[in-house]
C-alpha cells in the first residue's frame, strides 16, 4: 500500500487530493513538525534529506516533492490526467509548475507572516508585496480560463488539480475570488469533485 508522510494541511495536501482522485488505498503517516520536529529526525531524513513533506513510499520506491509525486500518481494510476497528446501534456506541466512557482509563494508568505510570525515581528512589507502580486496572478489564471471549462482540455487534468490546490489557499489568506468570474466558475467545478470534497474534509 502507498504511504504518504505529511498532513493534508501542509504541502502534502495536493498529494492527498491526487490520491483521492486516482482512487487508490493509502496509509498516512503523521509527523509532529512543531514540538518534536520529526521531519528533521534521522529516520525521516533517510527518506527525504530535505527534511520536508510530502514524501511518498510505494514499496521500496521513495519520492519527494509534491509535484513529482502527483505526476507519478497520474502516470501510474490515471495517465489520462496528463493530457491526450504532447501539447496537452506540455500545458499540464506549464500550469502545474506555474501554480507552485508563481502563485503559491506570495500566498505562503502571507500565511507565514500572519500565522507563524509573532505580531511584533511581522514584516508588513512582505505582506503588502504579496497582496500586490496575487491579484495580477489570479488575473492571469482568470484570463486563461476565458471560454474554457478547464485549464488544458475539456476535461479535468492534473493541471486543474494542482492549480486548484493552490487557489484553495486564497480563502485562508482572505483573498476574494469574486472579481474573477472565469476562475471562480472553474474553481467551483473542481470543488464539486468527490476527490476535492474529501480533500477539504481531510484538512479540517
Amino acid at each position: 500500500m502507498l504511504k504518504i508522510y505529511g498532513s493534508p494541511r501542509t504541502s502534502a495536501g495536493r498529494c492527498y487530493l491526487m490520491l483521492e482522485e486516482v482512487g487508490v488505498p493509502y496509509e498516512t503517516v503523521a509527523l509532529d513538525m512543531m514540538e518534536k520536529r520529526e521531519h528533521k529526525s534521522p529516520e525521516f531524513l533517510k527518506l527525504n534529506p530535505n527534511g520536508k513533506v510530502p514524501c511518498l513510499i510505494d514499496g521500496d520506491f521513495v519520492l519527494w516533492e509534491s509535484l513529482a509525486i502527483n505526476y507519478y500518481l497520474a502516470e501510474k494510476f490515471k495517465p489520462e490526467l496528463l493530457g491526450a497528446e504532447v501539447k496537452e501534456r506540455a500545458l499540464v506541466q506549464q500550469w502545474s509548475t506555474w501554480a507552485l512557482v508563481e502563485l503559491q509563494p506570495p500566498m505562503v508568505d502571507i500565511i507565514i507572516q500572519t500565522m507563524f510570525v509573532p505580531a511584533d515581528k511581522r514584516d508588513p512589507a512582505i505582506i503588502a508585496k504579496a497582496n500586490e502580486k496575487i491579484p495580477h496572478l489570479l488575473a492571469i489564471l482568470d484570463k486563461s480560463l476565458s471560454g474554457k471549462t478547464y485549464l488544458v482540455a475539456e476535461k479535468v487534468t492534473l493541471a486543474d488539480l494542482n492549480a486548484a490546490s493552490v487557489v484553495n489557499i486564497a480563502n485562508t489568506v482572505k483573498i476574494p475570488l469574486d472579481g474573477y468570474a472565469n476562475l471562480a466558475g472553474w474553481f467551483q467545478r473542481i470543488k464539486e469533485r468527490p476527490s476535492f470534497k474529501k480533500f477539504v474534509d481531510l484538512r479540517k
